[in-house]
C-alpha cells in the first residue's frame, strides 16, 4: 500500500513539475510549483521525515511562494502581449527522452523489486527525520556551518538594505 501511495505522489510531483515548466503564465506556473511542494512534503512524510515535511510546507509553500506570487503580481506580467505558442523541436526531443527515461526507471523498479544491495530503508531510518535527530545534527555536528550560513544571510540582508536605501 505504501509503495502505491509513493508511486502516486511521485507521478503527481513529476506531473506538476512538467506542467510548471510548460506554462506560459507565471502565475499558473507558481500554482503548479505550490502543488509540487505539497507532493514533496507528502513524500517526506512517507520517508518518516516529519520535520522536513512541516518545514517544506511552512517555509517553501508558505513563505517563499507568497513572496514569488507577490513579485509576479507586482510586476504585472499578465499584461504582456501573448505570442502564439510554438514548441521547438528540441522541446519535443526533450519530452520524448524524458518519457523514455521515466519508462525505463519505472520498468526497472517494477520488474526488479528491491535492489540487490539490500533494503531500501536502513535500520536507523525511523529516527532520522524526527525533530530530535535533526536538531541534534544541526546544533551538534553541523553547528559551525549553520552559524556561518546565518552570518552570510545577515550580511546579504544588510547589503540589500544598504543598496535599497535612497541616497539623500
Amino acid at each position: 500500500m505504501e509503495s502505491l501511495v509513493f508511486f502516486f505522489l511521485a507521478a503527481f510531483a513529476v506531473t506538476t513539475a512538467v506542467l510548471m515548466v510548460l506554462q506560459r503564465s507565471p502565475l499558473v506556473s507558481a500554482i503548479y510549483l505550490i502543488a509540487n511542494f505539497f507532493a514533496l512534503a507528502a513524500l517526506y512524510l512517507l520517508l518518516r521525515a516529519q520535520l522536513l515535511a512541516v518545514l517544506q510546507i511552512v517555509v517553501y509553500t508558505g513563505a517563499i511562494m507568497v513572496l514569488v506570487v507577490f513579485v509576479i503580481m507586482l510586476l504585472n506580467l499578465a499584461d504582456e502581449t501573448r505570442l502564439r505558442p510554438r514548441i521547438a523541436m528540441r522541446t519535443w526531443i526533450t519530452i520524448v527522452l524524458s518519457a523514455g527515461f521515466l519508462a525505463e526507471v519505472m520498468y526497472a523498479l517494477l520488474a526488479g523489486g528491491t535492489p540487490a544491495h539490500g533494503p531500501l530503508v536502513s535500520a536507523g531510518a525511523e529516527s532520522l527525520g524526527t525533530v530530535e535527530s535533526m536538531g541534534g545534527a544541526l546544533f551538534g555536528t553541523y553547528l559551525l556551518p549553520f552559524e556561518i550560513t546565518s552570518l552570510i544571510l545577515l550580511v546579504a540582508i544588510l547589503g540589500a538594505v544598504v543598496l535599497a536605501k535612497k541616497k539623500g
